[in-house]
């Protein structure tokens, strides 16, 4: 990992979509301002190398890493704190996914997050609200990409409504147009799908809940340019204007027969899909004019890093919001949290575990490990790990999820070590370190009260951690005297040797 630069000149966002990997990078000037440098965008059609039994082809791999050896290039030298790379819905279903991500992240010298659904969502609105004017009223606004298509509704920079639905322009068209054939039976099955993924969830995007409708994504961009080179339109998309599209989809009757003005060969693939799913998403949602924007995911990326780095970063409000959710005694987790940074300071540099976004972790593991106690005081670190492993967190990666789940999980009782294992390789020892630093300061606050606490000395050597105690505070705290001595034989059974005096 690189040394964070907290106030980097060349910030850089990397979108790993199901259809294209886009970059883009930036100029983060002294105002706080972006100014665009630099875009690159190559089609891989990562999700049509998705096999039957849904791993990643090679041939699909082979083609995305060739790309990014190119974004690398651009990035490889910026700091970790001035790059975001996230992929999305081919990467949250392909069973071969971490394989992919261990070998993209040595190609780019950067981490690659995989980000929910609707923290795909969430970003994608950022990156439109930040292209348009500041205006009153709601809006819907839709991205259909290669495998997923998310419905966002809004008011100004916030979004109120999140849904992320798996269908999208490869994806359909791997399902009904394989081989490039276009038939009228294949387009209206190809929508009849795509309306029966809209619909469980139309009522809260359908005409009446918003004032505009705005499309973003390559699909939708690729769209608007065939309608207003044939003609078919003049503004944005209309409704009426996707019929002459299909037509002519269908009296080509093949992909290589097409003939449409504005067509790129790069999205010749794909366009039978994407028309099939935009027309369920107009008529499902009964939209008759939606609008199209050039900004979405990746410009998201790059505000919300800009936000991290002048220390706005949503996850700490997320954190928050969880703690008022769920009843978290607020004065507990400030009592943990303070002794585990202590802990952290003093261990971080000899663990290897003394990267910012480690710290960020132990951090909210401390602020929520007792979020399950609203569920049951039974096995309520358990609990607790359901709920940060599955809930919707805004600006979490589903690593950053599993792993703040996991440490969760062990915190107390029995340390399960074989249960990191499933984590992301650089995330696996790491997340043990991460977690005995967790389980000591909670046994710290048995009693929780605000009593003054010592800060013990901690040193560690690989497996071995020594805690030193002010002289007769043991002797005179016999509960944490019992609670230490229960947890040698905890950290015994995974392999770690704790000594205290």
């Amino acid at each position: 990992m690189k040394i964070s630069d907290p106030h980097p000149d060349i910030v850089a966002a990397i979108d790993l979509g199901s259809n294209s990997f886009h970059m883009i990078v930036a100029r983060l000037e002294e105002s706080g301002t972006l100014s665009i440098i630099d875009r690159i965008r190559e089609s891989v059609r990562l999700g049509g190398g998705l096999s039957k039994k849904g791993k990643l082809k090679p041939a699909a791999q082979q083609r995305a890493f060739a790309c990014l050896e190119t974004f690398s290039q651009r990035v490889r030298d910026l700091p970790d704190s001035a790059v975001r790379i996230a992929g999305t819905n081919t990467l949250r279903v392909a069973r071969n996914a971490a394989e992919f991500v261990c070998q993209a992240e040595k190609i780019l010298q950067h981490p690659v997050e995989i980000i929910a659904g609707r923290e795909e969502a969430r970003l994608i609105y950022l990156g439109v609200a930040h292209g348009l004017a500041t205006g009153q009223g709601r809006r819907l606004v839709i991205d259909i990409g290669g495998g997923s298509t998310e419905c966002i509704i809004g008011e100004g920079m916030h979004p109120l409504h999140r849904e992320s639905l798996y269908t999208g322009c490869v994806s359909a068209s791997k399902k009904f147009f394989s081989g490039g054939q276009i038939t009228k039976a294949r387009i209206q099955a190809a929508q009849i799908d795509a309306a029966l993924t809209l619909l469980p969830q139309a009522g809260k995007f359908q005409a009446g809940n918003w004032n505009e409708a705005i499309g973003c994504s390559g699909t939708i961009r690729a769209i608007r340019n065939i309608l207003h080179a044939e003609g078919w339109c003049k503004n944005g998309i209309e409704r009426d204007a996707l019929h002459p599209l299909q037509k002519a989809l269908i009296k080509a009757g093949h992909e290589d027969k097409l003939e449409l003005k504005g067509l790129s060969e790069s999205r010749r693939p794909v366009i039978a899909g994407g028309v099939s799913v935009l027309m369920a998403v107009f008529n499902t949602l009964n939209i008759e004019h939606m609008q199209v924007s050039d900004q979405s995911m990746r410009e998201g990326l790059l505000y919300d890093l800009v936000g991290r780095i002048n220390h706005q970063d949503v996850r700490d409000a997320t954190v928050e919001s969880l703690i008022k959710r769920w009843g978290v005694d607020e004065k507990q987790s400030v009592r943990v949290a303070n002794t585990v940074e202590k802990l952290y300071q003093q261990t971080s540099e000899a663990w290897k575990i003394d990267d910012e976004p480690f710290e960020q972790v132990i951090k909210w593991a401390a602020q929520l490990h007792e979020i399950g106690l609203l569920v049951s005081h039974s096995q309520y670190h358990r609990h607790g790990a359901y709920i940060l492993g599955n809930a919707d967190m805004q600006g979490f990666s589903r690593q950053e999820q599993a792993l703040l789940a996991i440490v969760v999980q062990n915190h107390r009782a029995k340390f399960h070590s074989d249960e990191f294992n499933p984590l992301m390789q650089p995330f696996v020892k790491p997340g043990k370190r991460l977690c005995i630093l967790l389980r000591l300061a909670v046994l710290m606050h048995r009693g929780r009260t605000d009593n003054s606490t010592p800060d013990p000395e901690i040193s560690v050597n690989k497996k071995q951690i020594q805690l030193l105690f002010p002289v007769g505070w043991l002797a005179a705290n016999s509960l944490t005297l019992a609670d230490l001595n229960k947890e040698i034989d905890y950290l015994a059974k995974a392999g770690y040797h704790l000594k205290f005096e």
